[in-house]
Formats: structure tokens, C-alpha cells, sequence
């Protein structure tokens, strides 16, 4: 089988839980290190999958290589090679198939609770019932034309989608460690900070960040396994 390809975009936004998940279900995968400099390849059939981690820079923030790898989603689809997206990779598929992405009413920040569709499709990719998952971050995406709403929350009706059976875009975080979080809090606390003294609704202080990781990260990773393990259904071998 071809490899999955896994975009990285910064240096936090690491995989984490899903290199580990990926290695339970026998899959291959590259890591491209788009953060350090990285091409974006332009033919995704060398891949057999195609998963887009997330990163502190916006779809809309003029950046080459974001337009570069939202022209490889759009090939990817047109040649049915499955997507994931994390946070930032799921605005971008949101915007290679046709949403908009734009800021959102304000940040959501930390564990934040999200409750899936009463739809066939929600439970089929994540289980059962709502879910609290780790957040970070101020866009929204739309939903792409074609595409099934799969999760939403209290501020951000749009958390997670399905296009085309394959392709799975969420908002949120459940690649997520303990040591990702703390990863996560340290170089990105002002911004949470600053977000607190705005009066941030869907922001956590570092203190409820850092609750009882154990239990919240891997409630996420059985999330995740659940996800993906769909997912690879779909997978061009």
C-alpha cells in the first residue's frame, strides 16, 4: 500500500495520537514537514490517503503553500483519495470543496463539549452520543455543498463533516496527548491568556487545561480510533 501522507504545519501542531492510532490499524505514512519548508506536492496519487494536521495560521491569511495544499485536496478528491483534517486541516478542505471560512463569533479554547448529529454518519465515525474534545482556535468553515454535518457545539455549529463517504474534516483536536497539551499551553498561553480577559466564553484557564488529561485525552483517542478506523475503508491502494 501507498503511504498516508500526514501534513505538519508548525511545530506544535504535532500528530500525536494519530501516528500512534495509525500504527494500531497496520497503515503506512510519511510525515511531510510543511513547517520546515516542505513542497506541497502537486499529484496526491502517490499517496493513499492524506491527512492535514492543524497550525496557528488562517486559510485566509495569503499564505502559497495553504493555496498549494488546498489545490492538492481538490485533486485528491477528483482522483478519490481520502482526507482528513484536524483544526486547520479541516478549514482547508472546507475550502477546497467549495465552503467559506471566516472568524468565528470568538475563540474556543480547551475542552470544550461538542454533540453529534442525530444522523447515521455521526455515529458511524465517532460513536455514540456527545463528546468533550480539546479546541483551539477562532475560524469556522461552512459546510462544503454535498458534505454531512457529523458534530457541533454551543458557538461553532460546524465542528466536523463527511463529504463524498471519505472525506472527514474536524474542527477539533482528538489527536491530542498530555504532552501535546502542555506542548500546546506553553507556546501558545498568551493567547489564551488575552482571550480570558476579553471574557471569552468558550476559553479554559491553564488551571482546567490541565485537569485530569489522562482520562479527557483518551476518551478523544477512542474518538479517534473510531474515526479513522472508518475511515482507511477508503483508503487507494
Amino acid at each position: 500500500m501507498k503511504p498516508i501522507a500526514i501534513f505538519q504545519h508548525t511545530h506544535v501542531g504535532r500528530p500525536g495520537a494519530v501516528i500512534t492510532v495509525l500504527n494500531e490499524l497496520g497503515v503506512p505514512w510519511v510525515l511531510v514537514p510543511v513547517m520546515d519548508g516542505a513542497p506541497i506536492p502537486d499529484d496526491p496519487s502517490v499517496f493513499s490517503g492524506i491527512i492535514l494536521m492543524g497550525g496557528s495560521m488562517g486559510v485566509n491569511d495569503g499564505l502559497s503553500w495553504i493555496d498549494d495544499e488546498i489545490r492538492l485536496v481538490e485533486r485528491a478528491r477528483r482522483q478519490g483519495i481520502p482526507v482528513a483534517g484536524h483544526c486547520l486541516g479541516s478549514q482547508v478542505m472546507a475550502a477546497a470543496f467549495g465552503g467559506k471560512v471566516e472568524r468565528g463569533p470568538s475563540m474556543e479554547i480547551g475542552w470544550q463539549n461538542v454533540d453529534l448529529e442525530p444522523v447515521p454518519e455521526a455515529a458511524e465515525w465517532f460513536g455514540e452520543g456527545a463528546g468533550e474534545v480539546f479546541q483551539w482556535h477562532g475560524d469556522a468553515f461552512s459546510l462544503p455543498d454535498g458534505s454531512r454535518r457529523l458534530a457541533a457545539s454551543a458557538q461553532y455549529p460546524n465542528q466536523a463533516f463527511v463529504l463524498d463517504d471519505r472525506h472527514l474534516a474536524m474542527q477539533f483536536h482528538l489527536e491530542m496527548t498530555p504532552e501535546l497539551v502542555d506542548v500546546y499551553v506553553r507556546a501558545n498561553g498568551k493567547v489564551m491568556d488575552r482571550e480570558l480577559a476579553k471574557g471569552a466564553a468558550a476559553v479554559n484557564t491553564r488551571e482546567e487545561i490541565e485537569a485530569d488529561l489522562d482520562r479527557r485525552t483518551a476518551a478523544m483517542h477512542a474518538m479517534l480510533r473510531k474515526a479513522y478506523a472508518r475511515w482507511i475503508h477508503g483508503l487507494k491502494h
